[in-house]
């Protein structure tokens, strides 16, 4: 095995590394644990008994499973079940050792999932569908009724969050009795409010709203009957911790010597005396340990890198899940600096060849004045080198040092690679984070203008040889960018993009069309003037570079309409563009068609960009990649390559 992950190219070969998520377990059964892996070539949940050991393979779903939880007395892995793609569904069970899935919540409706808290007397779930956002309960496995409606966005506290642990720990209380959950009630997603219930009834216990600010839930204090949860506030200007008590309407705010930069309080210590915060500094995160006796706040050692899980264990002890640009995800212990998991420990032979290259923090000012931020990964050999804008998806969103087989292979093409936390990303305050309300489009144009202007001047950008490319919010940047400023790139790449702004939002899923209505400051219909400056295809005929699109057929994030409805525009004029297609949503959970679609990117660039080199193995991939996408889906007949 060994020998044939080395024989694979080394673009390929760090896809087949796996990626292994940080692990989920309930306070009551902390040593039976869940977590997903692609070890198998899908994302799939394992089970993994540190008691024993052992690690059991528990789902087999075509399209792929992110996360689950265990059950609070361990016999259980539950996740919700997407079998198209589109991301909506409903929730199952299996047993931790292994066997059939079964459903959970029996009389709770198929939707998008809002979290889930899964309790010793009753869980409690949060979904979404054409009735709007529900709440509901089950209690000791009996059916499940609804708690709570409302047309706008309600979601389980826990589940937002850059390092967050989850619904398990931020969505139920200890003892049972209260749910917490952040709403848009007020009309107003980007900037949610908090409320506790009462688990049994929905009757409202406590309110909690920052007029104009965002307020997340993170985790509930594990002793019971202790009816306090810490959460996260803007008061300051930037995500910092605070202790509410839902039965005092208390709230404590906690100094941070530090403040200033997003500080999340993920989870407690198990006798409630600290709290375990994760501090985010310029797209890399330092733990802290906050003693809530006296103030105190204690560095906990940490690798470098994004910290994308971190718990604190029933002895106390702390595992974080850390990733890099040179290194794929493992899960470590911060006591002893031991790795629990990740590649080396499940499949030893695919992760040897996981090496990537350093991503180099690089700031930048824009037409404002304003310092922008941003990472580079370079190629070998002198600058100036072809350079690909590669824009981050969101918008509230920002560029992480993480792992990253895709941007790594387009550098190993030849690409020095730019990313840009333009205005919209979250970590740099709240006001940069809020910049793009009722304003989306034109200052991320602006601000990916200004690095590219801040390379050129350097010596470090080729003008002849430079492209942009982005999946989601950033194909959205990218379609736009091709409009507006058509003599910038040579070529673009937009996955699943924003084409047609206003159609759709019609095929949104109900969690995206809340958002949108809170980001634009009404519908795209209730805001014309805004749709017509900055949708991409106001701009489409003024295109000048060739484009490559690649879209899901199930996509209810960037719906396929709205992207044909471009592309159609594109071929009315019989203007150079490709599209690829693909069966599932907003984003494939399979390697094999992650590694499909590297290929027809790679292979698009090397014909599109003097000097950039056809990698090994690109066209094997690409030829199974066409031959697929003209077999499956029903928009497969429209796979287009117009010169």
């Amino acid at each position: 095995m060994l020998a044939a992950m080395t024989e694979l190219p080394a673009w390929e070969a760090r896809y087949r590394a796996p990626i292994v998520t940080f692990p989920s377990w309930s306070r009551h059964a902390p040593d039976r644990l869940v977590h997903a892996s692609t070890e198998s070539g899908v994302y799939q949940l394992h089970s993994w008994d540190i008691a024993t050991g052992e690690r059991r393979r528990i789902t087999n779903d075509e399209v792929g499973v992110l996360g689950g939880q265990v059950t609070p007395d361990g016999a259980w892995i539950s996740w919700h079940q997407d079998s198209t793609g589109d991301e909506s569904g409903r929730h199952m069970v299996a047993p931790f050792d292994g066997g059939p899935a079964e459903p959970l919540l029996e009389g709770a409706p198929k939707g998008w999932d809002e979290g889930i808290a899964i309790g010793r007397e009753r869980t409690v779930a949060a979904i979404s569908n054409a009735d709007g956002f529900g709440v509901w309960v089950s209690e000791r496995g009996g059916p499940a009724r609804r708690i709570a409606l409302s047309p706008e966005s309600i979601r389980l506290a826990g589940g937002e969050g850059l390092a967050a642990a989850g619904p398990e720990v931020g969505g139920l209380s200890a003892d049972e009795t209260l749910v917490c959950v952040a709403h848009s009630e007020h009309g107003d997603m980007m900037h949610a409010a908090l409320r506790v219930l009462d688990a049994r009834t929905g009757r409202t216990v406590a309110d909690l709203r920052d007029e104009g600010l965002d307020l997340l839930g993170y985790a509930w204090s594990p002793v019971a009957g202790d009816q306090r949860i810490a959460i996260a506030h803007e008061r300051r200007g930037e995500r910092q911790p605070a202790i509410w008590n839902a039965a005092t309407g208390e709230l404590r705010e906690l100094p941070l010597l530090f403040g200033g930069r997003v500080t999340e309080p993920v989870d407690w210590w198990p006798d409630a005396s600290g709290l375990l915060l994760v501090e985010l500094v310029e797209g890399r995160h330092r733990l802290h340990r906050y003693d809530l006796a006296t103030g105190e706040v204690s560095l906990i050692r940490t690798r470098p890198g994004s910290i994308t899980g971190a718990r604190v264990r029933p002895d106390g002890s702390v595992w974080y899940r850390v990733q890099s640009g040179e290194t794929p995800g493992i899960v470590v212990d911060a006591a002893s600096d031991r790795v629990l998991i990740g590649p080396a420990t499940v499949a030893p032979a695919q992760a040897a060849a996981a090496v990537g290259r350093p991503f180099i923090p690089w700031s930048f000012r824009n037409r404002a004045g304003q310092t922008v931020h941003g990472f580079r990964v370079v190629p070998e050999g002198p600058a100036p080198h072809p350079t690909m804008f590669l824009v981050h998806g969101g918008p509230t969103w920002l560029d992480l040092d993480r792992w990253f087989p895709d941007l790594q292979a387009y550098v190993d093409a030849g690409f020095q690679v730019a990313l840009v936390n333009y205005r919209g990303s979250i970590g740099f305050g709240r006001e940069w984070r809020d910049w793009l309300i009722g304003n989306i489009g034109w200052p991320e144009v602006e601000d990916v203008l200004a690095g590219y202007d801040d390379l050129l001047h350097a010596g470090l950008l080729d003008p002849a040889r430079s492209v942009i490319a982005g999946w989601s919010w950033g194909g959205y940047i990218t379609l736009l960018m091709h409009g507006m400023h058509p003599e910038r790139f040579v070529a673009g790449v937009a996955g699943v993009p924003v084409g047609d702004y206003a159609a759709g939002y019609e095929d949104l899923s109900p969690t995206l069309q809340a958002y949108d209505r809170a980001l634009l400051g009404g519908t795209p219909d209730q805001v014309p003037q805004l749709m017509a400056e900055r949708s991409p295809i106001s701009y489409v005929d003024r295109v000048q570079a060739p484009i490559l699109f690649l879209a899901g057929e199930r996509d209810t994030r960037c719906p396929l309409r709205q992207v044909m409805l471009y592309v159609d525009r594109l071929r009315a004029r019989n203007h150079p563009h490709e599209l690829y297609l693909f069966p599932t949503g907003h984003a494939p959970y399979q390697i094999d068609e992650k590694v499909r679609q590297t290929a027809v990117v790679l292979d698009f660039l090397a014909r599109m960009v003097p000097g950039i080199r056809r990698l090994p193995g690109v066209d094997e991939h690409l030829d199974e990649a066409l031959g697929r996408a003209r077999a499956e889906g029903p928009m497969a007949g429209r796979l287009a390559a117009i010169a």
